[in-house]
């Protein structure tokens, strides 16, 4: 749950710090966007490779090494001279977040019973969403009080503690694959894949982002042909061919945090460049959506333990439409602030009822020998879904605003791409309905 509670409080943490970073390094608003995206690009590239390697040598010894390597960068980055420096440090706090994201849910899928995975899924999901919550509220303090670096120097602590805890407290090892090769090309292919497509999704505008994308498609196929032939894969193909259940749960995990993700750090540049907020008052607006999802998630898992959980998820699907259908629709250079956190609400509610029911979806869907693998293909899904929504809305303002610094943006243009992005995410939650409703019974 601290693993779970970790990476979102940085992410979101970061976002309601993009403007100071962006007073202190008079950049555009795309290269500042990338203080986001390069850590959910390196996560979303090795987190299958590392759930993989926590089926073989240890799920535990994983969580470790990612816990280590996320800390120490989150150290470098409070003292980056540039905002190349930033992006490299940010980088490499998602390779240890993405060694983090399966692993703890693979830890808890392996020590629980069917009947009681859901509650806990949950309440690991509440402790996402409690990462999420404090992020804008404690980021926007230490911005506001001490500058942004203090967000990432308050970071380095609770990832010492959680670096004792694992050490100290949490006894045993779980590899359902031990002794098993571990496949390094598909692994390869497979982060040449993610890097290229994704890189090539924020950059469709140009030749550099066609050529990626062309890349990155042949990776894929290249990837998918060696995994259907080599004996030990990265990823089991079967999983997706005849697994209607992790197919299709994966798939509507994937179109819904497209459809979300990006919402954070459209709004933080909302409420600070165009209705003039601070960044502490910027984040309490913000953290509507997150106390919301951190309260109905429990609820939602236990639910799942007893309902399909296809009807919960979809209906959370539902709910996330309409509350970004209202803001798209809503939202201003005069909004009342409180018309802005109600749509929140909304979303934070139907978030909070799909993703809990749909991670244990997929964690139930498959052997004790593939949760790593699992566990690491639902963060994949979650991460590629947020690179593609960073990239939605990179793409509206890099059409928009060109290279023009984000702080010297005509207030008429951020509202503008603010409402193309948020209509745009609208329209793809709802799409996402149809695989979620689509992947049949879980019982």
């Amino acid at each position: 749950m601290l693993s779970g509670f970790l990476t979102p409080f940085m992410s979101s943490s970061v976002n309601i710090a993009l403007a100071a970073i962006g007073r202190t390094f008079p950049v555009s608003a795309v290269t500042l966007g990338w203080v986001s995206t390069a850590n959910i690009l390196a996560a979303a590239a090795l987190v299958v490779p590392f759930g993989r390697l926590a089926d073989l040598v240890g799920r535990r010894r994983i969580l470790l090494a990612g816990a280590v390597v996320f800390t120490a960068a989150s150290g470098y980055a409070m003292f980056a001279g540039s905002i190349a420096q930033l992006i490299a440090a940010r980088a490499v706090q998602g390779v240890g977040a993405s060694a983090m994201f399966g692993t703890g849910i693979a830890i808890l899928t392996s020590v629980l019973p069917p009947g009681e995975r859901g509650r806990a899924l949950g309440l690991n999901t509440a402790a996402v969403y409690l990462g999420l919550s404090l992020g804008p509220f404690a980021g926007g303090w230490l911005t506001s009080a001490f500058g942004w670096r203090s967000v990432f120097g308050a970071i380095v602590p609770v990832g010492v503690l959680m670096i004792v805890l694992l050490l100290v407290w949490l006894k045993g090892e779980w590899a359902g694959a031990r002794g098993e090769r571990y496949d390094f090309p598909g692994a390869l292919l497979f982060v040449v894949m993610q890097v290229a497509l994704l890189s090539g999704l924020t950059r469709l505008t140009s030749a550099m982002g066609a050529l990626l994308l062309v890349v990155g498609l042949v990776a894929l196929a290249a990837f998918v042909w060696w995994e259907q032939r080599t004996p030990s894969p990265v990823l089991e193909m079967a999983l997706l061919r005849r697994n209607t259940v992790f197919a299709m749960s994966s798939t509507a995990a994937l179109i819904n945090y497209a459809a979300t993700s990006a919402v954070g750090f459209l709004l933080s540049l909302y409420l600070q460049y165009v209705r003039g907020l601070s960044p502490a008052h910027a984040g309490l607006v913000l953290v509507a959506q997150p106390v919301m999802m951190m309260l109905v998630s429990p609820f939602a898992g236990g639910l799942s333990d007893r309902v399909e959980p296809r009807y919960v998820a979809s209906l959370g699907m539902g709910l996330s439409a309409l509350g970004l259908g209202a803001l798209a629709v809503l939202i201003g250079s005069e909004t009342p602030i409180v018309v802005v956190a109600a749509c929140l609400l909304v979303l934070g509610i139907g978030f909070g009822l799909f993703t809990s029911p749909n991670t244990n979806a997929i964690m139930g869907a498959v052997a004790p020998r593939h949760y790593g693998v699992a566990a690491g293909f639902a963060g994949a899904m979650r991460l590629t879904g947020q690179v593609f929504s960073m990239g939605v809305a990179m793409l509206i303002f890099g059409m928009l605003l060109g290279s023009t610094p984000v702080k010297g943006a005509p207030p008429h243009l951020l509202v503008a791409g603010t409402r193309m992005a948020l209509a745009a995410f609208a329209a793809l939650c709802a799409v996402g309905m149809l695989p979620s409703l689509a992947r049949g019974r879980v019982r």
